[in-house]
């Protein structure tokens, strides 16, 4: 092999820059965005449509 060839070793592939973090806070994100808000419980539904529910401030 001649002195004047290099020798070219291969550089580990680096995947995007995003840190450990950013990924979970991105999942955790999108599992609240796409969870679908919980229907009101009946009896405080009642409760509230009653007036009984409600403090009025003083």
């Amino acid at each position: 092999m001649p002195a004047s060839e290099n020798k070219v070793q291969p550089r580990p592939q680096v995947m995007a820059g995003v840190s450990m973090r950013d990924l979970l806070a991105a999942g955790a994100a999108a599992n609240v965005i796409s969870t679908p808000p919980r229907v009101p419980d009946p009896e405080t539904t009642r409760a509230a449509a009653a007036g009984h529910g409600h403090r009025e401030a003083a």
